[in-house]
């Protein structure tokens, strides 16, 4: 699987962005370390909702995995802090309201809905290991299930396969 510029094996774009509760997260803070980077179109929308509380449910064997768990979407830190307390979530939520990371990965597209065309995120997660490389991606995300696919296959790259 590959996104416009985003193909398994090559390094993995740093970034830095604003997250829930004022501070800032960054990719390269987290060497040796898996991560899992999940873009999800809106904060406190259904699926999204599902998403990130699915996440969330599973840090702590996400945690054991040796894996951190961001989400990143174009609302803003104030959004995320009212949406990550809504829910009790306990994943990090980066705010990425420039589109820089969502373009660098790919995931700022062109979508349709009832024939209108309009840029959005596209349901995409992306694990990245511990070396900083990208070791899957998924892409077009269907919530249900997607957070226990995608932390068996974090408990592969911790295990030493490949997370497929």
């Amino acid at each position: 699987m590959t996104m416009a510029n985003l193909t398994e094996g090559m390094i993995a774009p740093d970034f830095t962005l604003p997250r829930d509760g004022g501070a800032a997260v960054s990719l390269s803070q987290f060497k040796g370390k898996s991560v899992v980077l999940f873009f999800y179109p809106k904060d406190d929308t259904s699926g999204c909702t599902a998403e990130s509380i699915a996440f969330s449910a599973l840090l702590s064997a996400f945690s054991a995995a040796n894996a951190v768990v961001i989400g990143v979407s174009p609302d803003s830190v104030k959004k995320h802090d009212k949406f990550a307390k809504k829910y009790d979530l306990s994943v990090i939520l980066a705010a990425d309201e420039e589109k820089t990371v969502l373009n660098a990965y790919g995931v700022w597209v062109e979508k349709s809905m009832y024939g209108r065309k309009y840029m959005g995120v596209e349901r995409t997660t992306v694990l990245i290991g511990a070396d900083g490389l990208v070791r899957r991606v998924w892409e077009k995300v269907k919530v249900p299930g997607h957070a226990e696919e995608v932390l068996a296959a974090a408990q592969g790259l911790a295990n030493g396969s490949d997370g497929k």
